[in-house]
């Protein structure tokens, strides 16, 4: 069960810092920097084609959505385990009242 819960809380964790990483490009390139990489020179002598900011959000979205992909099966292997384990305890309460163990 910690295991799953850890892989969840990493997952939503990964979801946060790829929905942010625009944010922090633009907040690095409007503090003088080269934004991570993206403008080698600077704001100033950036040269980027019109394809670039629409392959970088297609890029995003679909990581966006296998990371959500893989949460949603995070939490329904959480909930496939979760109900293995109330119905192990209730096979043993039932089988005390019923004096098989």
């Amino acid at each position: 069960m910690t295991t799953i819960r850890v892989l969840v809380i990493a997952i939503i964790v990964t979801i946060i810092a790829v929905a942010l990483l625009p944010l922090a490009v633009l907040l690095d390139l409007a503090g003088g920097g080269d934004g991570f990489g993206l403008c080698t020179g600077g704001i100033s002598e950036c040269r980027t084609s019109y394809f670039d900011g629409p392959e970088l959000l297609g890029v995003l979205g679909l990581v966006l959505l296998l990371l959500l992909m893989a949460l949603r099966a995070a939490l329904h292997v959480r909930t496939l385990a979760e109900a293995r384990r109330d119905d192990e305890a209730l096979d043993e309460s039932s089988g005390d009242r019923l004096g098989r163990l």
